[in-house]
Formats: C-alpha cells, structure tokens, sequence
C-alpha cells in the first residue's frame, strides 16, 4: 500500500479520530495551542460518543460517528489517529487509498517495516520514508527514549534496564475518572468499583494491566522494548524493563540504568540532556527536588533528574524521567510529526 505524493499547502483538512478519549482531546487542545494550519477540522469517535462536540477556536466541533467507508475520508489531508489498534488497521488503509496521510497513536502498525516510528526529537528522517502512514511510539518508549537517545548518539548505550511508574492516563479517560472515583469512595468508606482495571487502583499498584507473554513480559514491556530498538536503528541494544502501574493521575515516570560502551560522567550527562530538545533537567540533590509526575503533567518536556553514577556496573549511569503521557507520549508527539511533515519546526 502506498498513498499518493503528500501536497504541501498553507492550511490543510485535519481529521482526528479517536476524538472523544483522553489522547483525542488532547490532539484538539494541542492543534490550537500550537497553531496548526488548519481549514477544516473534522472529529470521528465511537457510536457512544456520536453527537458529543469539542471547542476549536471558539467553534464548537460536532463528534462524528466513523464509517469505514471511502468516502468518509474524501478531501482530507492529515488524519490523527487514536482509536484503538483494531479500528485502525480497519480504517488507515482505506483514509490512505483516498489520498490522507494518518499519524496513527495505535499499536496497529509500529513494528510494520514499512511504516515508519518516530520521535521528531530523535528520528525525523524517517517521516519522508512514508507510504501514507506515519506511526506513533508508545507512550513508555517515547517518554524514555527523549531523555535516553540523546545520550545514546553520544556514547553508544549496550543495556537499558527500566522500572515504570504509569499514571491512569496510559489505561483513558474512563481509567482517569475510575481512579478519581475510587479515592473518594475509599476515603469515605464505601466500595470499590472496578470496571477498567482489574485490580484496584487507588492507595495500590500493580504490574501494568496488559496480557503477560510466554516469555513472561507483558504487552506493554515488549512494546518498549521493540520500539525502542526500530526508533533508535540499533538492534543489538539490550532492554530489560518491568511496567507498573500507579496511582498517579497524569504523567508517567521511570527509573531508567543505562550500561555505555565506555565511560561517561554524570557532569558529562547532564550537560548532553541540558542540551537536548525535549529535555528539561530537574536535578536539585541539595533540595531534593527531582522529576515528579505532578511537575511533568501538562509539560512538553521530558523532565529528567537523580543523574548518577550505577556502581553496579561499569560504564554506568542512572537516571529518573518524567513525562506527560498524554501530550508528548501520545498527542504532542503526533503533532510534531504533523509539523515536521508539512516543515515546521519549533
């Protein structure tokens, strides 16, 4: 499948399907804060959320009912994609046959050879090698990678291991309002509701709710692993990673330790990350004050901190990182993509 040469223009038909969950609003909210040349924007969801509306530029947007039909997709130039992997690998193609180039947020087509994976702060290149797909990392990898690439150009990295701290935001809105309910139901001792995840969880955590793999990994953590080796072009790094999931509302979190080829400092480090876009160091050890989710939650940056020597191993270091998952683990970095395919750059 190969779509027609992408049309540059001075504004262009946007779709987003998907529009009603969490990535999707923020993809509108993102699009207008950011000034995205659109002329016409058009919102695709579920038949649940036909007929509800977002604001875009004090317009109000009417939430459409997605028919995989080809006219549905008739006239537009971009599609922004968060629908779940199932309803993409059914739509994209036909949005592609009838001229859209779609940045999909799903998992339907990451690890697809002829799909690029990209994090415009680390691999824009491969945008221009489309075929009328462009693919968006999973939130996890993409969160790690900004803060682990620039390092990794540096001074190859031979072994990442990884520790997660995934907010509700990861799991949508209905996991988002599932904790809020949960916390004030516990705090005022009723019971328990548990209708997105399968454990509670308010005041817990638990490994990642993905399904666990012969290998015993789970979904999730085989998705950062793979990803992480196609975004970075280095199939012989070496990923260990353990995904939890906690109470936290907004913004994912990990412990990352990194084993390099050679030597480099912690001084050395720290002043890569302060020069890499993306990246915002928060590294106060004499005040405490290190990346929180509560600090990194409606950010663009990465935050990063606790950069310090791994005396467990030689040639290592280890690091903490902060990031929303919603915008630049999921909708920003879409968007960044949009705008480096049409060549704008911020």
């Amino acid at each position: 499948m190969k779509g027609p040469a992408f049309v540059k223009k001075d504004k262009y038909n946007v779709a987003v399907v998907g529009a009603s969950g969490a990535v999707g609003q923020e993809m509108v909210k993102i699009l207008e804060e950011r000034d995205f040349p659109v002329e016409k924007l058009s919102l695709f969801g579920s038949e649940r959320s036909e007929g509800k509306s977002a604001k875009f530029r004090n317009q109000k947007v009417t939430i459409q009912k997605l028919a995989i039909e080809p006219t549905s997709f008739d006239g537009f130039d971009l599609v922004l994609s968060s629908a779940g992997a199932f309803v993409s690998k059914q739509f994209i193609p036909v949005a592609v046959e009838r001229g859209a180039v779609v940045i999909d947020n799903t998992s339907a087509f990451r690890l697809d050879p002829a799909v690029p994976l990209v994090i415009p702060e680390i691999n824009p290149e491969d945008i221009q090698k489309h075929k009328g797909i462009i693919a968006n990392p999973n939130c996890t990898a993409a969160i790690m990678l900004v803060a682990v690439a620039p390092l990794h150009r540096k001074n190859r990295i031979k072994r990442i291991i990884c520790a997660t701290y995934q907010s509700a935001s990861g799991a949508g809105a209905r996991a988002m309002q599932e904790l809020e309910n949960q916390t004030r139901d516990y705090l005022e001792g009723k019971p328990l509701r548990k209708e997105v995840f399968p454990h509670q969880i308010a005041f817990n955590l638990f490994s990642h709710d993905s399904p666990v793999s012969e290998s015993g990994y789970n979904t999730e953590e085989l998705k950062v692993i793979q990803e992480s080796k196609k975004i970075l072009h280095d199939d012989q790094i070496r990923i260990g990673i353990t995904c939890v999931r906690v109470p936290v509302m907004r913004a994912h979190s990990a412990a990352i330790y990194l084993e390099f080829e050679s030597k480099m400092t912690p001084r050395e480090a720290r002043k890569i990350l302060e020069d890499a876009p993306g990246v915002k160091v928060v590294d106060e050890p004499q005040k405490g004050h290190f990346p929180m989710p509560i600090e990194a939650s409606g950010q663009d940056q990465v935050l990063v901190g606790r950069i310090r020597d791994d005396g467990s191993t030689e040639n290592g270091l280890a690091l903490f990182v902060s990031g929303d998952q919603l915008r630049k683990g999921a909708a920003l970095n879409a968007i960044q993509i949009a705008e480096r395919l049409i060549n704008i750059q911020r």
